[in-house]
């Protein structure tokens, strides 16, 4: 588990020196160019020891940055993560609400509950399965998203 949060706590658009907006198809040209500058087999034969194990290890992280941001899934739920690591650095959490205690909107296949402060907190069936954190469309609360054991 320890091994899986810091490659989630990694910032994988930065290895590829990509913006989090960045579409599939800039992230792919960006994962490319880095590949081959710093595939071990595209160095030079003089270059120092040294300098050629930190290309590899560069080489290594660009290959893992591709793994999740690459995959729709993966770096779906990567973002979600960075989302909700975003909210826990926003502030306290106002609330604790279970899943169940929230209405269930058929037409766009999301829960919603009304805030304080006139606003919503809004979640989709699929995201819900994988988020803790919603923040409230209007304010800045957020909460905290409890599923039953």
């Amino acid at each position: 588990m320890m091994a899986f949060e810091q490659i989630l706590k990694k910032d994988w658009y930065s290895v590829l020196g990509a913006d989090p907006s960045a579409n599939m198809s800039d992230l792919k040209q960006k994962y490319q160019k880095l590949l081959l500058m710093y595939h071990p087999d595209k160095q030079s034969t003089d270059v120092p020891a040294g300098r050629l194990e930190e290309c590899i290890q560069k080489f290594i992280e660009i290959d893992q940055a591709w793994k999740i941001l690459g995959n729709e899934e993966t770096k779906k739920e990567y973002d979600l993560q960075r989302h909700e690591d975003d909210l826990r650095n926003m502030g306290p959490v106002d609330a604790q609400v279970h899943l169940e205690e929230m209405s269930w909107n058929e037409d766009d296949h999301s829960f919603s509950l009304s805030c304080r402060c006139g606003g919503k907190y809004n979640v989709s069936k699929d995201e819900a399965e994988v988020v803790n954190l919603i923040s409230c469309d209007t304010c800045s609360l957020i909460i905290e998203l409890l599923h039953y054991s």
